[in-house]
């Protein structure tokens, strides 16, 4: 039955709007070039051992339903690597989707038109659906999310139907989930990003102790992979404090997970869902701190992240992008220079 709560009935009132934003929260001031490969099946699970989240649901689009949604739960010293490893795979499950972003400089640049881009076709929304719903199955609400998309396939544009509520935030709760953070309370799993973003807050402020993620402003903290930049719209935040005065209400916010800090090229390399109707590889220019860190150089009036949450678990190699096994196993994959 859907949820008697206030911000997730908001949240299904407005989801078409919803579901443009995280799409399209990237694209807003940064110029941005899209890319997409053939994808590749995932790794065996004796190389691999991760429950492909199409493994979690039953039956044909139009009549599919949850079938598993249990969790891990894994040592802290394994988290970073593993939720690396599981949403790497993901990427290229989907094609090796890749935005490459950079600042723009309105003063230098005409106005731009909105951008449109091609939708899923059947073919493709009908390979990958069972992987979507599969993510849903990792929040509380995704029985019923899953019922209202039933209600989409069996209409005129079957299984072509776009997803009814966006699932960016459905796709980082499956990776928690597969991930080693089973423990809602080490992270929550929810249909918004903003959940997990005020429990990070709360973190911070020891109001959450065993919560895996504590929320910084950009540039407080190092960056490393396993953590998440996040990014806001309607509001559209600046800082922590903005959002901390704001937790009682619901907020249209995106999350993405670091996967490298690119020194060389300067670059934070980290993967979402729903980007463009896919899991995508975002590519973030960055610049050095006073401290000589990377963060992000799209500030956060300009369409940049605002918040960094931060993975209380042991560090890992900046390059473990490079390292996941899912990259060794596709060395031809073409990521640019």
């Amino acid at each position: 039955m859907p949820s008697s709560d206030p911000m997730i009935r908001r949240h299904r009132l407005f989801s078409w709007g919803t579901m443009a934003l995280v799409i399209g929260v990237t694209l807003v001031t940064p110029t941005m070039a899209f890319t997409q490969q053939r994808p590749v099946e995932r790794l065996p699970r004796t190389q691999l051992d991760v429950l492909a989240p199409s493994a979690r649901v039953s039956g044909a689009p139009g009549a599919m339903t949850v079938r598993h949604t249990t969790c891990r739960t894994l040592p802290d010293a394994e988290i970073r690597r593993r939720l690396v490893e599981v949403a790497v795979q993901e990427w290229a499950f989907f094609g090796f989707a890749t935005m490459e972003q950079t600042p723009r400089d309105p003063s230098r640049e005409p106005p731009r038109r909105p951008r449109t881009f091609r939708w899923l076709d059947v073919e493709e929304s009908a390979r990958v659906a069972a992987t979507i719903a599969g993510y849903w199955t990792a929040t509380p609400e995704g029985a019923w999310i899953l019922a209202d998309q039933n209600e989409e396939w069996n209409g005129p544009d079957g299984v072509g139907s776009r997803w009814r509520y966006p699932w960016s935030a459905a796709f980082l709760s499956w990776v928690m989930c597969e991930g080693g953070l089973g423990d809602t309370a080490r992270f929550k799993r929810a249909v918004a990003h903003h959940a997990y973003i005020d429990q990070a807050i709360a973190a911070r402020a020891a109001s959450e102790p065993s919560a895996a993620f504590a929320a910084y402003d950009i540039g407080e903290a190092a960056i490393e992979p396993g953590d998440l930049l996040c990014s806001g719209r309607r509001p559209g935040y600046q800082t922590i404090a903005d959002r901390r005065r704001q937790t009682a209400n619901g907020a249209r916010t995106h999350c993405d997970l670091v996967v490298k800090l690119d020194d060389r090229g300067s670059r934070i390399l980290a993967i979402g869902g729903n980007v463009r109707g896919v899991v995508s590889l975002k590519r973030m220019p960055a610049v050095r701190d006073a401290n000589g860190r990377l963060r992000p150089a799209i500030s956060p009036d300009r369409g940049g992240v605002f918040a960094h949450l931060k993975l209380r678990a042991p560090s890992i190699e900046p390059d473990a992008f490079d390292r996941s096994l899912t990259v060794q196993a596709a060395p031809k994959m073409v990521l640019g220079p």
